[in-house]
């Protein structure tokens, strides 16, 4: 697949996933062993009591990031585990995952991504992760 297509095959993906969807997650741009990837800060969808965006919804940009890297240059993968570091309070009008492949192997691929609040076209870090993906299997 070029990256048209793959970024359309991840559109499609999103659309199928209730999740991601909900949250209007975008994919902005892949290569092979990279991608981007937004949603934007809608406060009563994605904040938390003290108005910044819960970290269940970074460890979903975290955690697409990562998987959707991987994918990049494997094929169908699942997340096997990944270590989120929340670094700031994510505040602004879009979350930005920065995702890279670190090592690709024959069964699995470790990945990280960067996770940036973006307000007015300036990003803040926010959040580092690191994620063992598992290629799928079929039989």
């Amino acid at each position: 697949m070029n990256n048209e297509e793959m970024k359309a095959y991840l559109q499609s993906i999103i659309a199928r996933t209730p999740f991601a969807a909900s949250l209007g997650a975008e994919v902005l741009s892949i290569s092979p062993g990279n991608v981007e990837l937004c949603i934007p800060v809608v406060p009563e969808k994605v904040h938390q009591h003290h108005g910044f965006v819960h970290g269940a919804v970074i460890g979903f940009v975290a955690d697409s990031a990562c998987a959707w890297a991987a994918g990049s240059v494997a094929g169908d993968v699942v997340t096997s585990e990944y270590k989120l570091n929340l670094l700031a309070p994510a505040t602004g009008e879009k979350i930005i995952g920065v995702g890279s492949v670190i090592k690709a192997s024959s069964r699995s691929v470790v990945s990280k991504a960067e996770i940036y609040s973006e307000r007015a076209n300036e990003r803040k870090l926010v959040a580092f992760a690191v994620a063992t993906i598992m290629k799928v299997e079929t039989k």
